[in-house]
């Protein structure tokens, strides 16, 4: 029997060659973009040399800090432009520094920082003809979802679904976050899915 799209296997992040050392080096990008910024109020540069292949390759990421269970900043991009290593830098400094909905981070805070990154697989376009149909193929937990109607262009990362485990009310907020009417649907507007390979650490354990 023909498996339904939901169904079907996903875009991998790391296909292969994914070691656990890797997500330590992310978090101490991560971390040291940071700490660079609260002492020079600008990014670091990073040195590709000697860093792992899939460090190297291009890939898009996002980088939440959260200060006692709180959002202090998020940053990412969706579509690969650059090294993993430049992306998670990059995201690292401006969500301590460049988020506007937050004041800059400063040198006292960090060690009640914990930084989660979460880096996507290609965008997968999604072909739908109404809403019920992405809702039945949306798979909770698992799905990264953007949506995008010039000018509207709103995303969710899979971690969200932790807060809007139904799809109805994920899809609703996310439309809320674009720009868009609740109850919105039109042919023109555009669905992409992803999934993430996430990590996290807390200040004192990627020091």
């Amino acid at each position: 029997m023909p498996r339904r799209e939901s169904e079907t296997a996903r875009p991998s992040v790391f296909p292969d060659g994914w070691e656990e050392r890797h997500e330590a080096l992310l978090l101490e990008l991560a971390r040291s973009a940071i700490r660079h910024g609260t002492r020079t109020g600008n990014a670091p540069s990073v040195d590709l040399d000697g860093l792992p292949v899939p460090l190297r390759e291009p890939r898009a990421c996002f980088v939440t800090l959260r200060k006692r269970g709180e959002l202090r900043g998020c940053i990412g991009s969706l579509e690969a432009r650059q090294a993993l290593a430049y992306d998670t830098s990059d995201n690292a400094f401006k969500a301590a520094f460049r988020d506007p909905r937050f004041a800059a981070v400063e040198a006292a805070e960090l060690p009640e920082l914990e930084i989660h990154i979460s880096v996507l697989s290609p965008l997968e376009r999604v072909h739908v003809d109404s809403e019920g149909e992405l809702l039945a193929l949306l798979q909770p937990g698992i799905d990264g979802v953007l949506l995008v109607q010039p000018p509207c262009r709103g995303t969710f990362l899979p971690s969200v679904w932790e807060g809007l485990p139904e799809p109805e009310q994920f899809l609703r907020e996310l439309k809320r976050k674009a720009g868009l009417p609740e109850e919105h649907w039109s042919e023109d507007l555009e669905v992409w899915r992803y999934t993430t390979q996430s990590m996290d650490g807390r200040w004192q354990s990627v020091e």
